[in-house]
């Protein structure tokens, strides 16, 4: 690509060297993510995946896209952009380990004002350790430098990822019944949900950062803290107790997502004093003045998963949770009803 340069389209503001220059950047970042089925195709027109069946008798591929919403302000006003990645690889990964299945390939779209080579390969940097974090490749994306469309200081990232599992195992919510046991799973923070009633209540782009005693450091800090990437606890998980459903806890919370995992005549009691709520909500319903139940209604409150199992398996998939390093709680029970959660 070395004679590759047009000095027309860089007057009008994309210079596609430093396109070039990014992807030279970001190289070292993704070979951390290649897996056994990963092809090196970084730089062509597409990413592939050599799809290895063995074991599946009926392969069934899930796929799941999403981007980090405007949590990336934040990631603008402190100038750091190594982490806003893992939110987005997180945000599809966790939705597809609600279906059962393995998380495989991992593409991203960044579109800027302008494309500044270093702080690409910053992002993307982020983008890989989510990756690695999931055990899925990150098999390609796309960088559009868009002047005129964003500020020079500002992008967009989103993704898109696939899956597997065999159709045997696919996690089928009408086995769900009442005295069903409902495991949580603990978050790292906000995750990447709500941020535009985060940046309303805080004030951050007029008010600048604040040191909290009760956050044990910067608000905006504690802010950025990346989403809890689920999948490699989840599978393991897989294989030692019968999960009959997943709820990835993201926008609309408890009372959007939980609802999603149970069949018609079932629904969710859930015990807020069973689980810890880390302090950047409590101080965020109080800065806000926000109700309980739209707190609920809008955030994790402390739990990113949950899941249901028998009442007589409860037990030990916690103690397999925190023997892998994961926070894990029995934050309630199906019961029959129509009312899809209840929050006592």
């Amino acid at each position: 690509m070395q004679n590759s340069f047009s000095a027309s389209y860089k007057e009008a503001g994309v210079d596609v060297t430093a396109g070039y220059r990014a992807v030279e950047l970001m190289k070292s970042h993704v070979a951390r993510t290649m897996t056994a089925g990963a092809l090196d195709t970084i730089g062509g027109f597409g990413g592939m995946f050599q799809l290895d069946l063995t074991g599946l008798s009926q392969p069934v591929l899930v796929s799941g896209t999403d981007g980090v919403g405007t949590k990336l302000r934040l990631a603008f006003l402190s100038g750091k952009h190594d982490t806003v990645g893992i939110d987005c690889v997180a945000m599809c990964v966790n939705d597809i380990i609600c279906c059962g299945a393995k998380p495989l390939l991992f593409l991203d779209y960044l579109a800027l004002g302008k494309n500044v080579p270093e702080r690409v390969a910053e992002i993307v940097k982020g983008v890989a350790e989510g990756c690695v974090q999931a055990g899925c490749a990150l098999v390609g994306g796309e960088t559009a430098e868009m002047p005129g469309f964003y500020p020079e200081e500002e992008y967009d990232l989103a993704g898109f990822s696939v899956g597997v599992v065999d159709r045997a195992k696919v996690l089928d919510r009408s086995s769900v019944r009442p005295g069903d046991a409902i495991v949580g799973l603990a978050s790292s923070g906000v995750h990447s949900n709500g941020f535009s009633l985060v940046r309303k209540v805080f004030g951050l782009e007029t008010a600048g950062d604040r040191q909290m005693d009760e956050l044990g450091g910067s608000l905006l800090e504690t802010l950025l803290i990346p989403t809890k990437i689920y999948v490699k606890p989840m599978l393991s998980l897989f294989e030692q107790v019968t999960v009959k459903s997943v709820s990835h806890i993201t926008g609309g919370g408890f009372y959007e997502n939980i609802p999603r995992s149970l069949p018609e005549g079932c629904m969710a009691l859930i015990r807020k004093d069973s689980f810890p709520t880390p302090p950047i909500f409590q101080l965020l319903q109080k800065e806000g003045g926000i109700p309980e139940r739209d707190m609920y209604n809008t955030y994790n409150m402390g739990i990113g998963m949950a899941f249901t199992v028998s009442p007589d398996k409860a037990d030990k998939a916690v103690r397999l949770l925190k023997e892998a390093g994961e926070n894990a709680y029995c934050i309630g029970e199906v019961v029959s009803g129509e009312e899809g959660v209840q929050i006592i």
